[in-house]
């Protein structure tokens, strides 16, 4: 695969982390012979049919795409030479995964085998870490369990939010991958093993995680508002009332909140919000 711009891959992928990648590999000289990417869906109040933002990406560069609710091998017809998944949100059998020739490779925002799972980026800042980084694996079955190829270290940031790690790993991510098909031998040689004793979990994250809990220390609550600041948002109760703390800050080891958005109300300083309530 060295310096192989000619590589027939198809690339699977479905949200903006997957459209930038695609634009850092076209920025590269890769281009997908075919994407695949999840069906439109209805979004927002009005709940209009939107398409993904891969493909989306995918009409603006020409690139054939196809978006079924259940991907077959009837639907993978050609000869190609790899697949690249990139936050495609669906499970691939292991008989798709073996069918190109160098078999199927994945970016995962961790360092492997930690943060296996659906959350990696936000569970990297809730636990405080100083670190996180890039993994690219060779796809197996099990969920981020595969041999990695490549992987790059990258530092958290004390007030880095979810929104400017995620931007940060995403092009290191996709630069890292760059590297890896014009550099890395075929077939994979000397690949690194996770150590199935050091694999940690991360959940899909739900709405009511963003709740502030008295319980936790004053840390814990300012790295839950950074870890969620995209979504579901760090909230709080009163009477009866969803408070969501739209700014707050760690200063001398306490957790201080800003600003508030009241519900079914504008934003408003935690000051105000006292004041009246």
């Amino acid at each position: 695969m060295q310096n192989n711009k000619d590589l027939k891959f198809v690339f699977f992928g479905t949200p903006s982390v997957a459209s930038e990648t695609l634009e850092i590999l076209k920025q590269s000289g890769f281009l997908p012979s075919l994407i695949i990417t999840a069906p439109d869906k209805p979004a927002g109040r009005k709940m209009i049919m939107t398409p993904p933002l891969v493909k989306t990406w995918a009409i603006e560069n020409n690139i054939p795409f196809i978006q079924p609710e259940k991907i077959t091998k009837e639907e993978l017809k050609g000869q190609f030479d790899l697949f690249i998944v990139v936050a495609y949100g669906k499970i691939l059998s292991q008989e798709i995964l073996d069918m190109p020739k160098y078999g199927s490779i994945n970016i995962h925002y961790s360092l492997l085998p930690k943060y296996r799972g659906a959350s990696p980026v936000e569970s990297a800042i809730l636990n405080g870490d100083k670190e996180t980084g890039i993994a690219i694996q060779k796809m197996v079955y099990k969920m981020d369990a595969g041999p990695i190829i490549a992987m790059e270290k990258v530092a958290i940031d004390p007030d880095e939010h979810t929104k400017e790690l995620r931007k940060k790993l995403i092009k290191i991510g996709g630069e890292l991958l760059v590297k890896t098909l014009n550099t890395n031998p075929t077939p994979y040689q000397g690949l690194q093993i996770q150590d199935e004793t050091q694999a940690t979990n991360c959940k899909k994250i739900k709405k009511e995680d963003g709740l502030l809990n008295e319980a936790d220390s004053e840390e814990q609550k300012y790295n839950k508002f950074r870890a969620y600041s995209l979504w579901p948002r760090t909230f709080f109760f009163k009477n009866g009332k969803r408070i969501i703390v739209t700014d707050a800050k760690l200063e001398d080891s306490k957790f201080v909140i800003k600003k508030v958005l009241p519900e079914g109300k504008k934003e408003i300083t935690y000051i105000d919000f006292l004041k009246n309530n």
